[in-house]
């Protein structure tokens, strides 16, 4: 057989063997030769701090997120809740204007700009020395706002993340039987990579849903097609601090409701990610960045890559078919996987996934969605108007929350 041929079959087994696999495994290594401390998550001083919620069209979450937020267990004295509207047309601002007595504000922007834009336009607005950015779909514990924030009296720490935690909806407890087990699965496996990267040198991307910065690091303009939660861990970087997970930081992430949701922010999110990184790519030279510069293109950029190998893989064992028997089977089994992914992406949102059907199917729309997200990428088709993932926040209801408005001219 042509060593092409092989080659090319072996590239997509070789690059995720070696980004899911072998890259955790060495930076556990990393981590047990030359351990980094811990974040602290405890500290004497509470600073004070700016607690953003860019939304759009949020009316249905909107009021139990902004209670759940004044729940939180931090001085009151020393917080600003500041809720951004994306030129939301529905009644998210009236719903937060309700809010003013209490102290929420509310920054209303006058057309459509998307979520970065938000965030750039909200900077103009903040009072705290340290930033933490959510959105209206997920929920924080109470407890997880000291824990992060903590994190930062580290003086070599400029971003803290917190942790996901996959949830069938709002208000419960995660059941990998009724939901999507390759999309809690994956987050899990994320925040276990996280860890490790924590203990070694510092995270390279920051959950889009709960992570705080530094002011004056996020006071940085970041172009609006682009993610400002990935750019943030880049920008600490490139002003010498480390980003860090921060494991008593939990945010409750309700699945996606159908894979097709989920393949929109996938694709969303990985274009994204792409013209992020190559808006920082200097970041990737390991003669000036170090350990940082190969765990960015290890647990980033080769992952990325593995959509595009595995259609040169696909590709040369459709070749190999036509002569060799076992290249004929391996074929097929990718047909019966596919097959297996299409029954999931047609499958009634009303009735529970099993299995076998969910994890092929998650796994391929995933593939699907990295190669979608490469054209978006080099065509430069980076829409900067973002779409919030509507995700089930179902749940009980925390309590009560608050708004101080400024109209964003």
């Amino acid at each position: 057989m042509n060593a092409l041929w092989l080659g090319l079959m072996a590239a997509p087994v070789l690059l995720v063997g070696y980004a899911y696999a072998a890259y955790p495994l060495l930076v556990k290594a990393l981590a047990a030769v030359r351990p980094r401390p811990l974040p602290p998550t405890n500290t004497d001083e509470w600073p004070h701090v700016s607690i953003t919620i860019p939304v759009y069209n949020e009316e249905a979450t909107i009021r139990d997120t902004i209670e759940s937020i004044l729940a939180v267990d931090y001085p009151e004295d020393r917080r600003q809740i500041l809720v951004i509207s994306d030129a939301s047309s529905d009644r998210t601002n009236e719903i937060v204007r309700e809010y003013a007595p209490r102290g929420v504000e509310l920054i209303v922007l006058p057309k459509r700009s998307g979520k970065t834009a938000a965030e750039n336009a909200g900077r103009l607005h903040l009072r705290g020395d340290v930033l933490i950015n959510t959105d209206a779909s997920v929920r924080i514990l109470p407890s997880s706002i000291k824990p992060l924030v903590a994190a930062l009296s580290d003086p070599t720490v400029g971003v803290a993340s917190g942790r996901d935690v996959s949830v069938a909806r709002v208000g419960e407890v995660a059941n990998l039987s009724d939901s999507n087990l390759g999309e809690s699965g994956y987050v899990g496996y994320e925040m276990w990579v996280r860890e490790l990267e924590t203990k070694a040198d510092g995270i390279v991307g920051a959950s889009g849903c709960f992570y705080a910065t530094r002011k004056a690091l996020h006071m940085e303009l970041v172009p609006e097609a682009l993610s400002r939660d990935f750019a943030a861990p880049l920008i600490a970087r490139e002003h010498g601090y480390r980003s860090v997970s921060v494991k008593a930081a939990v945010c409750c992430v309700p699945r996606s409701s159908s894979l097709r949701q989920e393949y929109r922010r996938k694709t969303r999110t990985m274009a994204r990610g792409l013209d992020t990184l190559m808006y920082k790519r200097h970041l990737l030279n390991p003669f000036r960045y170090g350990w940082f510069a190969w765990m960015l293109f290890s647990h980033k950029l080769a992952r990325w890559l593995a959509p595009l190998a595995m259609v040169a893989a696909v590709l040369a064992v459709a070749v190999v078919a036509v002569r060799e028997d076992w290249a004929r089977w391996v074929l097929a089994l990718g047909v019966l996987c596919g097959g297996l992914g299409l029954c999931g992406w047609f499958w009634p949102r009303h009735r529970a996934l099993p299995w076998i059907v969910g994890v092929p199917a998650y796994l391929i729309s995933g593939t699907v969605a990295g190669l979608h997200a490469w054209v978006m990428a080099l065509r430069g088709d980076l829409n900067p108007i973002w779409e919030p993932t509507r995700r089930d926040t179902s749940g009980p209801s925390r309590s009560a929350a608050t708004v101080v408005e400024v109209e964003s001219r």
